[in-house]
């Protein structure tokens, strides 16, 4: 075993666990790059095909209703044949699925190349940020569970690069080049993966008590803790602590067995485990409720109502929605350890419902004067990278590394699942849908829509979402169970 002799510092970040997290988060990469592309892609595959808005509102969003699929399916797939081996299906699922689309040849190829892309999208949302929970350190698990939202962020911002560089060839390569080339990362990720290690909680679950103990010390910052790691999932599974076989056989209680779990979870959940599935599926929930698909998926067309009027200075100015993402997605996975989940949370929600309602007035006005307000004009682009900004420093990455965390063991799969199925039904929602409201009640009336919804998620995360940092994983049901959610939280 290979053992960190200078790691006496509990607060370091692993390197290897490190590693691990990053090649993890690479598929986060390839699925935010799609997101980001198809916001450029669509001008011109609408160009092309000569399709409507509500073509282009389903070409938009049946992604995420395919994902929604892909993460109830990767729950159960990962806890039978592993995680890692979940992350290498994701890979070779997003493949086929760019390759379809980079293909293209009509509309209806290019729906079912994002159909099969989406279903990828649903395994990879689900599995990174568990498989990145599951290798860390209490003391750094916000930071390393925040890496796939900071792989989404650099793909989205590759992406609107990709869009700015391809729309410069002609039209019935340009889009293509922009869809197809996330094949490439796709097969080399499902290679690379093959070199990283099994999540040892995993291992553990199905009783190799010894391979789960070498990647243990791996991933710890001394014998120490990995000791005391080794011991608390020994409880949280149901084997004697003092047990040292490499393969152990479970108790009854421990085994996953697909329906049972369901029941126990939806039907007959503890008090405590009802807590965690409403906060782990609020959260999801309100992810995308409060209307950032819009934001980031239809921004050239915000930019157009503003008075954006060429196509390229639309696309140039949706590089700086990327950019704003990506800083302040970094800012707040070393904020998440230090600050906490909770206070991250608040914040961000009463930033956005501030900006959201901002960004619905001035696009009023600017729609009113018919775009020759330049001050509204630039007021628009600021309060839409406000709402960015604000969005990316909490509620995008504490949702996913919120999530990951709270469930027991046992649930954790199939939790994570459901919440990132319902994030994915929220977020086809929002993309399926935002052209038909903002033709129903204006562009800037939808953005008061989505302060309206900020202001009732704020609302929810002060009651229901208790402080989660520093904590074991093996600890989340204790978190959850004293008191109740309106004394619990304000600790």
């Amino acid at each position: 075993m290979e053992k960190d002799i200078d790691g006496e510092n509990p607060t370091r970040v692993n390197k290897y666990a490190c590693a691990c997290a990053i090649v993890a988060s690479m598929i986060s990469i390839i699925f935010g790059y799609d997101t980001g592309v198809m916001s450029g892609a669509m001008i011109y595959v609408k160009e092309e095909f000569q399709i409507n808005d509500a073509k282009t509102e389903v070409l938009a969003g049946i992604l995420n209703l395919c994902a929604l699929v892909g993460s109830l399916c990767a729950g159960r797939t990962s806890d039978n044949i592993g995680r890692r081996n979940t992350i290498i299906i994701a890979s070779l699922i997003f493949f086929i699925g760019s390759v379809l689309m980079g293909y293209g040849p009509n509309y209806p190829t290019l729906l079912v190349g994002r159909c099969v892309a989406g279903v990828g999208v649903g395994f990879a949302l689900m599995i990174a940020p568990v498989y990145s929970a599951e290798i860390s350190s209490p003391s750094s698990r916000g930071f390393l569970t925040s890496l796939p939202e900071i792989g989404i962020s650099i793909g989205i911002l590759l992406g609107y690069l990709s869009n700015y560089i391809f729309s410069r060839l002609y039209l019935e390569l340009g889009w293509r080049m922009m869809l197809g080339v996330a094949a490439i990362p796709s097969l080399f990720l499902a290679i690379g993966i093959l070199k990283m290690p099994e999540s040892p909680r995993w291992l553990i679950m199905k009783g190799r008590l010894g391979d789960a103990k070498k990647i243990l010390y791996k991933v710890s910052n001394s014998p120490q803790e990995a000791e005391i790691r080794i011991r608390d999932i020994k409880q949280a599974v149901g084997i004697d602590e003092n047990c040292n076989d490499d393969i152990v056989k479970l108790p009854d209680s421990a085994k996953t067995q697909g329906g049972g779990l369901w029941k126990e979870l939806l039907l007959k959940p503890t008090p405590s485990l009802r807590w965690i599935l409403i906060a782990g599926v609020g959260i999801h929930f309100f992810e995308h409720a409060t209307g950032i698909e819009a934001v980031i998926l239809y921004s050239h067309k915000i930019f157009a109502k503003a008075g954006v009027h060429d196509t390229r200075k639309q696309i140039l100015a949706t590089v700086g929605v990327g950019m704003t993402k990506f800083i302040f997605i970094v800012l707040s996975t070393f904020l998440i350890d230090k600050v906490g989940r909770r206070k991250l949370l608040l914040t961000s929600l009463s930033g956005m419902v501030v900006t959201l309602a901002a960004l619905g007035f001035f696009l009023t006005l600017a729609e009113n004067s018919g775009g020759h307000l330049i001050w509204a004009l630039v007021l628009c682009i600021i309060t839409t990278y406000a709402v960015v900004m604000f969005f990316n420093i909490g509620l995008g990455p504490v949702t996913w590394v919120y999530s990951a965390e709270i469930f027991p063991l046992k649930y954790r799969a199939l939790g994570t699942g459901i919440g990132v199925a319902v994030n994915r039904l929220m977020n086809a929602t929002v993309s399926m849908s935002f052209l038909s409201i903002s033709g129903a009640i204006t562009t800037g009336g939808a953005f008061f829509l989505f302060a309206g919804v900020s202001f009732g998620a704020l609302i929810f995360f002060y009651f229901f979402c208790p402080e989660t940092k520093g904590k074991s994983l093996e600890e989340m049901e204790t978190v959850f169970t004293r008191g109740k959610p309106s004394e619990k939280v304000n600790k």
